[in-house]
């Protein structure tokens, strides 16, 4: 957890409100491997990071409630009976989604002020927005003691971007933030929202990010086109989910699905598999098995589901030019943000070196490297 970042928007609050601010955390997070399976009722395997939203949020007696950006220099006051989406992108929907969807369970939340700041870097696929949504749920939740659960949090979170941000994702984000364990990741089940920490400790390896610093324009759209293939494959196999499948089940329906829907509900499958052996893996101390497991599901992501980008491929590319890199994979919703490599120690900094110099001759930007410790959920600071 960052302290600075949690100084800046309390000060920022006395400064604005005259009032001693509620002050909370919310971790972003990474995904070792479980890609686009959530929404699938599959299996993923995210962690919390020590990069995440910093708020300070009180009740406010004025009649009205402020949100303020602080790193986006970004102000809006607004009436809690008179909320509705702002335009297509704007940081506010994130806010009013949650406060919006804890009214429609019919609860009373009174007006409030809020500051926050983040330092995930944007687009890094590290989910800034469900930190941000968890921030403002667990704030709200303690202040008008609302008597909500960290499972009632993390679905109106959820339905905050679905309804107010228009992304149907999966629950793995908002789970991850709110749930992280230091040092663990948590292999969850996005069916029963239930997971199992695994502790991380890869001895003499280490997991490292790089940011290719892209965020192509399809990435939300897409998402919700291949969410929609897989719901209808879905039907037409009569389950509940692709987590319900077999490659074989697929093969009953190939006449009867596109070529290119066809590979992403395989990808799917196979991406549920690996999960499920990944798991198995870290249990087993057998870090080559998992970073083949990495390997095989950028290919899978890059070749099955098509959400990655030429950025992520070319990193990945570079990762398997050595051998110290054991796997590698882009993370996220696709089309850019960050790629996930699991490497030695002693070769981190020497990689980080040659992978930034190589990207840069080739895209001519710069990529950005960052080195992540697994930290708690959404929590208070005191």
């Amino acid at each position: 957890m960052n302290t600075a970042l949690i100084k800046d928007v309390k000060n920022k609050f006395i400064k604005t409100f005259k009032a001693d601010p509620l002050l909370i955390f919310s971790p972003g997070r990474i995904n070792i491997i479980g890609e686009h399976t959530d929404y699938n009722d599959g299996f993923v395997f995210p962690a919390a990071v020590d990069k995440g939203i910093a708020a300070a949020i009180q009740k406010s007696d004025s009649g009205y409630s402020t949100a303020i950006a602080l790193d986006l220099d970004s102000t809006v006051e607004f009436e809690l009976d008179k909320l509705k989406p702002s335009k297509e992108g704007n940081w506010e929907n994130y806010v009013f989604g949650v406060v919006a969807e804890i009214q429609n369970r019919n609860i009373v939340v009174g007006d409030f002020n809020i500051v926050f700041k983040g330092n995930i870097p944007s687009g890094a696929g590290m989910s800034s927005s469900a930190a941000l949504e968890n921030s403002v749920v667990y704030g709200l939740n303690e202040l008008f003691d609302l008597g909500l659960s960290k499972h009632d949090m993390i679905l109106i979170s959820q339905k905050a971007e679905h309804n107010y941000v228009g992304v149907k994702c999966g629950i793995m984000d908002q789970y991850a933030s709110m749930f992280g364990i230091k040092n663990n990741a948590l292999h969850l089940d996005c069916r029963s929202v239930e997971s199992k920490p695994y502790e991380i400790n890869f001895k003499d390896h280490q997991l490292m990010l790089i940011n290719t610093n892209v965020k192509h324009s399809l990435s939300d759209s897409a998402y919700n086109d291949r969410r929609s293939a897989c719901e209808n494959i879905s039907e037409l196999l009569g389950i509940k989910a692709l987590r319900d499948a077999t490659e074989s089940d697929l093969e009953k329906v190939i006449d009867k699905v596109t070529p290119t829907n066809y590979q992403k509900a395989l990808y799917v499958i196979q991406e549920n598999e690996r999960t499920l052996k990944a798991a198995q893996a870290i249990e087993d101390g057998d870090l080559e098995k998992l970073g083949m497991l990495i390997y095989q599901s950028h290919a899978g992501l890059s070749d099955q589901f098509k959400v990655s980008c030429d950025e992520l491929d070319f990193l990945v590319a570079q990762a398997k030019k050595n051998k110290d890199v054991l796997g590698a994979r882009m993370m996220g919703g696709g089309f850019g943000g960050c790629t996930i490599n699991l490497i030695a120690k002693s070769e981190a900094k020497n990689f980080a070196d040659t992978a930034s110099k190589a990207y840069k001759k080739k895209f001519d930007k710069e990529c950005s490297v960052y080195f992540i410790e697994l930290s708690d959920g959404t929590h208070i600071v005191n």
